[in-house]
């Protein structure tokens, strides 16, 4: 199999930043592939296989979010959402449709390439696979089994669709039963840093999982909130 560059799919109706945002991109030796709106970026994710979504919220015909939302129904994909400062619910919604990370306008090229890279690279660790010794013997408790190695889940004998961000704050918990991680821990595990980000981001995505795994996502069995700390996976104890 012969390695190709990573292909990012770079949505945004604005063709200065279109422009802006490719050029160093390319620079880097990536594959961008540009769209001018929301149905030419569904179109053209569907022409090819991309290693990294980039939309901006705003745009005709069909805005970022729900694009975002079609997407994720049927591809596990990192997105980036690109919001302006003063769009705190997109961010919040964007998250909630399944992106993986947001940009808030302005930002300058050295936090979006930083971005960029760091979304990649997680997505290229997801696809690493380990073997032998170095493989994690899945984890079963209670109705949940999860499998390091695979990156599977299941519960109650069902398998469970995560995004790679869902599995990597499940995997970091669950990996230490009873130790309280808080959003800037888990910030940092999943992200590499906690710059830029909104702890709340955290929030969202414990509350996907929640809705994924528990019986009762009101009356956790798995994922529990430390008030005023953070998050703990259960222990032995419960």
């Amino acid at each position: 199999m012969v390695d190709r560059p990573a292909r990012i799919l770079l949505a945004d109706d604005e063709q200065s930043i279109l422009t802006l945002l490719s050029y160093p991109l390319r620079k880097e030796g990536y594959d961008v592939v540009r769209a001018a709106d929301g149905r030419e970026a569904l179109a053209r994710f569907a022409e090819a296989s991309f290693d990294l979504v980039v939309l901006d919220v705003m745009m005709p015909n069909l805005d970022g979010l729900e694009v975002c939302r079609r997407l994720r129904a049927k591809s596990s994909v990192p997105i980036i959402m690109l919001t302006a400062k003063t769009e705190e619910i997109d961010k919040v919604l964007g998250l909630e449709l399944g992106a993986d990370d947001y940009i808030t306008k302005p930002f300058s090229m050295r936090e979006f390439r930083s971005r960029v890279k760091a979304a990649l690279r997680r997505a290229g660790m997801q696809r690493q696979v380990p073997d032998g010794d170095e493989a994690e013997e899945p984890l079963e408790v209670g109705d949940l089994r999860i499998d390091f190695a695979k990156r599977s889940v299941r519960v109650r004998e069902e398998p469970v669709q995560t995004t790679y961000v869902e599995f990597e704050i499940l995997a970091a918990l669950a990996s230490s039963p009873g130790r309280v991680f808080t959003r800037d821990m888990l910030l940092a595990r999943v992200w590499g840093d906690s710059a830029y980000r909104d702890p709340r981001t955290v929030d969202v995505h414990i509350r996907h999982l929640r809705e994924k795994l528990e019986a009762d996502s009101k009356d956790p069995d798995y994922l529990f909130t430390v008030r005023g700390v953070g998050y703990r996976f259960r222990d032995s104890e419960g």
